[in-house]
């Protein structure tokens, strides 16, 4: 049996999706001052260009040689990246940081961070970034990313007897049909663009938004899939609509310093071998007991 969250955990998880207003949606929106003197690990600045970096130049020689690999994480967007009560950080993505510093023999530093600090934090205090963040155009204009570790899109959450309902965006763009979402972030933007028609009531305690869901007084959160299926994973009485058929495509991929080919191709090996010797698939089934979303769509 896969293993289940701790209580701990379960609740400053599902806080953590709950209140992400901003989440993904605000990656594309982050906005990057240039380096300051002084780089993580001892490492020259990232390249402003993307010609090839030579190994010596690179940021993988210089966490090598610090024995410290610095990554930047919001630490607020289960399943990818949490902090429980104790403060320790959990989650996919947080522990694929801890398997590639042991895969490089150096020790994990965490720098927390926020959706609209990420960039210049990770510009200017981190090797790495992780925690769910999207590969978009914005951002790839500041950073290199990994292949992607997963894709993504988004999904409706339902009470179980309605999964058959809920099926496309025409389904629950109708005036009968309840639409919750927390204020001011991605969700919002996008339950107000794709479902005008709806019945939309926004939410504002976020540790409550799906009993609301349980409890009959809305019928529907539209979120990421990843996001869906391990709430899915917490509650029995809701279920993933359509979690093969995600509205949207986005992938999920780790920041890596722009220009640096060397640790982009090293991180990729990495990550491709993570990915088929079984090593994702076990922390990714931990958290929502489906791997499926690194497959190729």
């Amino acid at each position: 049996m896969v293993p289940q969250a701790s209580p701990s955990r379960r609740a400053a998880a599902l806080l953590g999706i709950a209140g992400l207003a901003l989440l993904t949606g605000c990656a594309s929106q982050l906005r990057a001052s240039p380096p300051e003197a002084g780089t993580p690990s001892g490492a020259i600045a990232p390249s402003e260009g993307v010609a090839g970096t030579g190994a010596a130049d690179s940021r993988l020689t210089a966490i090598r040689d610090a024995g410290r690999l610095t990554v930047c994480t919001t630490a607020d967007f289960p399943p990818f990246t949490v902090e429980d009560e104790s403060g320790e950080l959990a989650g996919i993505d947080v522990e694929m940081a801890r398997h590639l510093a042991l895969t490089l023999d150096v020790e994990v530093e965490w720098v927390k961070t926020s959706w609209r600090g990420l960039v210049d934090d990770f510009l200017t205090k981190c090797d790495i970034a992780v925690g769910g963040i999207d590969r978009t155009p914005e951002l790839a204009e500041k950073a290199f990313f990994t292949t992607h570790t997963m894709v993504d899109g988004k999904t409706p959450l339902v009470r179980c007897e309605d999964a058959e309902k809920y099926q496309t965006v025409e389904d629950i763009n109708q005036p009968e049909v309840t639409s919750i979402f927390p204020e001011g972030g991605a969700i919002a933007a996008y339950t107000r663009e794709q479902f005008p028609e709806g019945d939309l009531k926004a939410h504002d305690k976020p540790g409550r938004i799906f009993e609301e869901i349980v409890d009959g007084r809305a019928d529907v959160i539209t979120m990421d899939r990843s996001e869906v299926l391990f709430v899915d994973r917490e509650y029995e009485e809701l279920c993933a609509a359509n979690p093969d058929d995600p509205f949207t495509y986005t992938q999920k991929g780790y920041m890596l310093p722009r220009g640096d080919v060397v640790l982009k191709y090293y991180m990729d090996q990495w990550l491709s071998i993570a990915r088929n010797d079984g090593t994702y698939e076990r922390i990714a089934e931990s958290w929502f007991g489906n791997a499926d979303l690194v497959s190729e769509r």
